[in-house]
């Protein structure tokens, strides 16, 4: 196994050049002073620049085909093996971009973010216009560099869901709309039945992050290995297994924004921090996918934390934090407002019955935009048609309209798809946790949620990269990616809630 050492060694040294990336990142987006964004955007381009080079360097090659002869008599899904797999994978895709490509994509990207920052806080498309432009262009470049059969868009969504392509993502679409907008009209016609009000009551922000820190705990997330902090986008991010840190943002005129945003990074954070240790400092040291990681995230903040047993648990809780803005909500009224369906601008924000809508859209428009079928400018007077369209409403100014998400400030096209593909196997993944332990939904009533997590960490989290996504959904849950458990689970819940 010398190969097989040697390249771990030097797979060692890309990871942390990779994390000290992502330290970088996580500063510019939390402490970063403001004027620090160009001296930054170069630091990032430098470290990604040299963890490139070192990952496609000839040495590498040479000790990958060694390791491939090594490992070929192992197990399938031994580590071994399995790293060799990825880096085979990740190494042939590497080779295709120039280094200068890289280091160009780091910097505007960095420098973008700044930009949309400032466009984002003054409601001004127009200030970030030529850095998407610029980014777009690096985008397609990148994806020519890649290659593809059919879209352009291919090349692209496999950096973040591997194996996925854009024709079987359009059956999944397909599927969901078709559950979905029929669930939507419905309610829509029962829409007075909730309301919630009671989230809009004033909740002073200290205690909101006291309290969501607390049900993090509760549920899982090591503090001896991450922290929260705010930043403009709530985020996740890991420099190792051992350093998974948490960003959530707050409005203390909606309940709502900061707590389930930290159930849903804790959701991303409790995947990393459960990866085998083993896996530390390797490529196989991380989600297997951002729609499995999505997974992750999207059942801790929904299936559970939006659970009629997960608050039977935690909402005297919450109003020890809350005495005055929560005085005469009976638990089933807090359950139900959290719930409430409406087509709303904010994806972050937006219930589980109306949120793919906002992930659909905006797909169709990274489509467009990176074939040349849209132009940067036209892109706020699409965003809102598009809106109007899927959900009904139009955005009042850019910043709760085009300019609300990070990711294209990040160069991140093809990354939204993960989020509703995370939210069909969420469902996949819950639903095989009950029924290997039945238990599971009685425990969460009581505050526990120790199986709950057992079961993610031996069936998902433990395997870091080791398989690709369809992969693993198959393995543990005996099915492929489906929207049918998702759309039933919906129907289910939101019929006893409205009806």
């Amino acid at each position: 196994m010398a190969h097989l050492e040697q390249l771990k060694a030097i797979l060692a040294t890309v990871c942390d050049l990779r994390g000290a990336g992502s330290l970088l990142s996580w500063d510019q987006q939390t402490y970063m002073p403001s004027g620090s964004g160009f001296s930054r955007a170069e630091q990032l381009a430098t470290l990604e620049k040299l963890a490139h080079a070192q990952f496609t360097s000839k040495e590498i090659g040479e000790h990958l085909e060694g390791a491939i002869g090594e490992t070929k008599p192992l197990a399938y899904d031994s580590n071994a093996a399995s790293l060799v797999r990825l880096v085979r994978r990740e190494y042939d895709r590497a080779q295709k971009i120039p280094p200068s490509l890289v280091a160009e994509i780091a910097r505007q990207t960095s420098l973008g973010m700044e930009v949309w920052i400032k466009a984002r806080k003054t409601s001004n498309f127009g200030l970030f216009q030529s850095s998407l432009q610029r980014i777009i262009e690096l985008q397609r470049e990148l994806a020519d560099c890649l290659g593809f059969q059919n879209k352009r868009y291919d090349a692209l969504l496999d950096q973040y869901e591997p194996g996925m392509t854009t024709s079987t993502l359009n059956k999944l679409f397909s599927d969901l709309k078709s559950g979905l907008l029929p669930l939507v009209e419905g309610l829509s016609q029962n829409i007075s039945a909730v309301d919630d009000k009671v989230l809009h009551q004033h909740y002073p922000a200290e205690k909101q992050l006291e309290f969501g820190l607390k049900m993090a705990k509760l549920i899982g997330y090591d503090l001896s290995r991450g922290r929260q902090d705010l930043s403009v986008h709530p985020f996740c991010t890991s420099f190792s297994i051992n350093d998974v840190r948490i960003t959530t943002r707050l409005d203390e005129k909606f309940l709502s924004s900061a707590l389930f945003g930290t159930l849903h990074e804790c959701g991303h954070a409790l995947y990393e921090q459960g990866i085998n240790i083993e896996l530390e400092r390797t490529l196989l040291g991380g989600g297997t996918s951002l729609g499995i990681h999505e997974s992750q995230s999207r059942l801790w903040e929904n299936l559970v934390g939006r659970s009629r047993e997960f608050w039977k648990f935690a909402y005297p809780i919450l109003k020890t934090f809350f005495q005055d803005s929560l005085e005469g909500c009976s638990l089933e009224a807090f359950y139900r407002s959290i719930n409430r369906v409406q087509p709303s601008l904010i994806r972050v924000e937006a219930d589980e019955v109306t949120y793919n809508l906002h992930i659909m859209f905006r797909y169709e428009l990274e489509v467009d935009l990176l074939e040349g079928n849209l132009q940067i400018k036209d892109l706020p007077e699409a965003w809102n048609s598009k809106m109007q369209g899927y959900l009904g409403v139009i955005p009042s100014n850019d910043a709760v309209g085009v300019l609300q998400d990070v990711h294209w400030s990040h160069g991140l096209i093809g990354y939204f798809p993960t989020y509703a593909l995370g939210n069909l196997v969420s469902v996949q993944f819950y639903q095989q946790a009950q029924k290997a332990v039945p238990r599971i939904v009685a425990e969460i009533e009581k505050g526990n949620f120790s199986n709950l997590l057992a079961w993610l960490r031996e069936h998902v989290h433990q395997h870091g990269r080791k398989f690709m996504p369809e992969e693993l959904v198959k393995k543990e849950t005996g099915e492929f990616i489906s929207a049918g458990p998702f759309i039933q689970y919906l129907k289910t819940k939101y019929s006893e809630i409205y009806f």
